[in-house]
């Protein structure tokens, strides 16, 4: 029995010291990946918990591998979004404008028990009051309420044209066509041009807008969102 305690408390320790270092993502809302690197961690640790004939680095060095394996993965998909996108997903548009999207619903086997129960966490009972709900990829169910006033949000305005209009010249930008907003629009000085053609725009639409913000160039942007009032969320790259 003490062999078998002393395992627990070496355990305990390497495992709480291996996740602090793996950082704070994998105490959160778990991912696909971040599940599994958990799961197959747990259950090295009690195999060797459990057996006190097999020695403790028997357990050290595939749980440090799989620790290694996760740092690896995450720097990876903070430089890539397209690997990004392959190990954790995209999130899924379950509701909008108050209508079900039933395939999308069957696509990821989501019924409409986990639905309601969802939405009565954030106090809505009926699917109508509902104007955007996404299902993250952690598995969250994001939700934003139609407006009180029972006006639509970015899905009922006519898209913008190319060129800047007048309206945009003056500071008031008028409400985008594309209801999952916000999008992201530039990530790491890379101009997302899939998010574009979903609002019906182009990279001289975007080079207009940041100019208006004094950056003439994409590669000076490291994170660039729009929201469905046309409003750019800007944050430069540092300068080395």
């Amino acid at each position: 029995m003490s062999a078998i305690l002393l395992r627990t408390v070496i355990m305990y320790v390497l495992v709480f010291a291996l996740l602090r270092l793996m950082g704070k993502r994998e105490i959160g809302k778990l991912s696909v990946f971040d599940l599994v690197i958990s799961i197959m961690i747990a259950e090295i640790a009690v195999i060797i918990i459990e057996d006190p004939d097999k020695p403790i680095l028997e357990a050290v060095g595939p749980i440090v591998l799989l620790v290694a394996i996760q740092i690896v993965i995450a720097y990876l998909t903070i430089k890539n979004r397209k690997l990004r996108i392959w190990i954790d997903g995209t999130p899924s548009v379950l509701v909008s404008g108050g209508q079900l999207n039933r395939e999308e619903m069957r696509k990821q086997r989501y019924n409409l028990d986990d639905l309601m129960q969802q939405l009565r966490e954030h106090e809505i009972t009926n699917v109508g009051e509902v104007e955007l709900a996404v299902l993250e990829p952690n598995g969250k169910l994001s939700v934003i309420r139609k407006p009180a006033e029972g006006g639509r949000l970015a899905g009922a305005a006519a898209p913008e044209s190319a060129s800047p209009s007048a309206e945009e010249t003056s500071g008031s930008h008028p409400r985008i066509r594309y209801e999952p907003l916000p999008l992201p629009l530039i990530l790491d000085g890379e101009v997302q041009d899939d998010s574009l053609r979903k609002l019906g725009k182009n990279r001289f639409w975007l080079k207009n807008r940041l100019r208006e913000k004094g950056i003439e160039h994409f590669r000076q942007v490291f994170f660039c969102s729009v929201d469905h009032q046309g409003r750019l969320y800007v944050n430069r790259k540092k300068r080395s």
